[in-house]
């Protein structure tokens, strides 16, 4: 979306709006714009514990693009027993409040209203982090996920941390903020609600309303402290649907007991429980291979049961089915986060009538990973210190720029080379563009990865961009298109290298495209923890062929996300196949009419080996060199591309003389992942 376009966009909300997501909502005094939020997550770019520039920039990104609420601080900490483990904020401190003011001063002059998530974590916490302190929870049960066994709360803890919970509501207030929700669910006061994780035989244990008590008392001195005109909210779980925990009953039992009491402005809903990976990436968090918006119906009926606002979210990821959940009542606010990190700009680009130029989220959980929050398929998010998510048109000349390679690093390249305003053809040798992308999202669940595709075909052809498949370019050829810049989108080959039986073996390529037939038996090897392994694991097995994997690493898809791992954890057993763990193959020999694939254990160091039919092998990629070495001779900069300023995101240093600049990106360069092609696309083609 252009510069101007973006500014000249109306992001107010109007009470007569066709469309319910751009109707504004009201909580006692405070009035958003609009029924799109982002909820609290901890976003990785906080400094020192408190959210500085990076952090507020990536927020301020989403008030510009027209959010309503922007809900930050994922998981802030009230006091010295919750360390940061999560990279969270520290709201325990009374230095956090100038931060505040600074941030809350930014959001709301673009419109935004803006809330902080405060927390214990509880038993979530780790023993072994920030001051070594234990962690506490109503009961001594260990979590799954996070491990620690922790300190039964007696009273004493009890009274400090409701006042720590208090103390860090009025920083919150002092620092200009619209409210504050505190989270329940795993965390310490849901810790206190859930009959799984409260044994308690006292005042603040057996009966619901004795478990509730602790929400209360904090709740209730947040309120003393802060006053009636700061909103208060709570994300809350509406079913944890597990036997022996809080049923849809119990919540809204629970729930209105807070309500009759004043305790709370909204509720956040969420489902589930969060203390396994199961539990988080299904419930908490889905992602790719879940269905769209999985819980708005539970939420719509606990919202129907309390009579107050209700925010939601959960794989609302796109417009559709967040404009349906808040027409049909089910919410009062979607929560959009993951949508927007993909497209902060997505409320800008309803409001003004290209709700088709909203880059898709597609779930794919790559904002979860440790480089979060980064989204798969922009690589401009989280990065808004450098990058722009506006691509402004050059203010120098025009150029000529062919981008060979219709891969997502081609075509991100020739999407931001064009939004710059140059002359842009691409040309892939296939018949269809996509590169990997195409073997990717094959299989039971990768499907929505087609996604990133199929929005930059829109938008190269709402950009006029050439769009040439089918078209193998030599040397000679581009040379005759008298290029100024020549991009490299060219992916790599198979790496299959062994130390011995290379030519025995196909590669995951062959068989996720088809183009080699599935043997009977077959040795899947993974070398890279990725996906490409596990997907031709998958296809042979649903093949009929009995499938032995063995990958390098100790568990597999090493490399993924823990949402990724789980799901292809699960998709093995239901396949019923059992990976064999930190192995190596380090040869394949033919014997008789099969052959034998010898497999090095990495801890023993003992060598087995295994008769098959077929050796399928995952190494990643290595370049297909041939076109740029032919090309480098003749180019301006020799082939080079000088990385102080490809990292600045400046122009490539100026060669003299006649010809063209040659650049490689993506897997043209070395084996990597989506994002990182993406982000080299965006790092030569923004200065163009």
């Amino acid at each position: 979306m252009s510069a101007t376009a973006l500014s000249q966009t109306p992001l107010q909300g109007d009470p007569a709006h066709k469309d319910p997501l751009l109707r504004p909502l009201r909580i006692k005094h405070v009035e958003f714009r609009n029924r799109i939020m982002s909820t609290s997550h901890a976003c990785g770019l906080e400094s020192g514990g408190m959210p500085q520039e990076a952090y507020q920039l990536y927020h301020l990104e989403k008030a510009k693009g027209g959010i309503g609420l922007s809900m930050f601080g994922g998981s802030s900490n009230v006091d010295r027993d919750s360390p940061n483990i999560f990279r969270q904020l520290n709201v325990g401190d009374d230095a956090i409040i100038p931060h505040l003011r600074r941030f809350s001063e930014r959001m709301h002059g673009e419109g935004a209203a803006l809330m902080c998530q405060i927390t214990h974590l509880g038993r979530r916490g780790d023993p072994y982090a920030g001051d070594w302190l234990p962690t506490i929870a109503p009961s001594p049960l260990r979590e799954t996920l996070h491990r620690s066994i922790p300190k039964e709360m007696d009273e004493h803890d009890i009274a400090r941390v409701v006042k720590a919970y208090a103390a860090a509501a009025r920083r919150c207030k002092e620092g200009g903020l619209d409210g504050i929700e505190t989270l329940a669910a795993g965390h310490l006061i849901g810790q206190f609600l859930s009959p799984l994780t409260n044994r308690r035989t006292d005042r603040f244990g057996g009966s619901l309303e004795n478990r509730c008590r602790f929400a209360l008392m904090v709740h209730t001195a947040m309120r003393e402290a802060v006053g009636d005109d700061f909103l208060l909210g709570i994300r809350y779980v509406v079913d944890e649907a597990t036997k022996g925990g809080l049923s849809f009953d119990d919540c809204v039992e629970a729930a209105l007991l807070l309500k009759r009491e004043g305790a709370v402005d909204f509720f956040n809903a969420i489902y589930g429980t969060m203390d396994t990976t199961r539990a988080l990436a299904e419930e908490n968090m889905p992602g790719m291979g879940s269905k769209l918006a999985p819980w708005v119906e539970p939420v719509g009926a606990f919202k129907a049961e309390i009579g107050l606002p209700v925010f939601h979210a959960a794989r609302i990821a796109d417009i559709s089915s967040a404009r349906f959940a808040v027409a049909e009542g089910k919410l009062d606010m979607a929560g959009m986060t993951r949508a927007q990190i993909a497209d902060p700009h997505l409320v800008a680009k309803l409001a003004a009538g290209r709700e088709e130029e909203i880059r898709p989220c597609i779930g794919a959980t790559h904002c979860q990973s440790p480089y979060r929050p980064s989204c798969l398929h922009n690589p401009v998010t989280g990065r808004e210190t450098k990058l722009s998510h506006v691509i402004r048109p050059t203010t120098g000349p025009k150029r000529k720029i062919v981008i060979i390679g219709g891969g997502p690093a081609g075509l991100e390249a020739a999407r931001v080379a064009a939004e710059r305003g140059h002359e842009v053809e691409l040309y892939e040798a296939a018949s269809d563009v996509g590169g990997q992308v195409l073997l990717g999202a094959t299989g039971s669940w990768r499907r929505d990865l087609i996604g990133i595709v199929e929005w930059r075909v829109a938008e190269l052809e709402r950009l006029g961009v050439g769009i040439h498949t089918n078209a193998y370019m030599e040397a000679d050829d581009i040379k005759a298109l008298a290029p100024d810049v020549v991009i490299l989108a060219t992916g790599g080959l198979p790496q299959i290298d062994l130390l011995e039986g290379d030519d025995l073996c196909v590669s995951t390529w062959d068989i996720l495209s088809g183009q080699v037939p599935i043997g009977r038996d077959v040795l899947v090897y993974d070398g890279t923890g990725r996906h490409p392994a596990p997907l031709s694991a998958e296809k042979a097995k649903e093949a009929g062929a009995n499938v032995t994997y063995a990958t390098i690493d100790g568990t597999i898809c090493e490399e993924l996300t823990y949402a990724e791992r789980l799901r292809w954890k699960k998709r093995f057993l239901a396949l019923g196949i059992a990976p064999v763990s930190e192995t190596r193959l380090v040869g394949v020999h033919r014997k008789d009419n099969r052959l034998e694939a010898v497999l090095l254990n990495e801890i023993s160091r003992e060598e087995t080996s295994v008769l098959v039919d077929q050796v399928i092998v995952e190494q990643g990629s290595i370049p297909m060199n041939e076109l740029f070495e032919e090309l480098r001779s003749t180019s301006k900069n020799e082939g080079v591309t000088d990385i102080e300023t490809f990292i600045r995101l400046e122009k490539q240093p100026f060669h003299d003389g006649a010809g063209f600049e040659l650049h490689r990106i993506g897997d043209a360069v070395s084996s990597r992942n989506i994002h990182a092609a993406m982000l080299d696309a965006v790092r030569i083609c923004s200065p163009l």
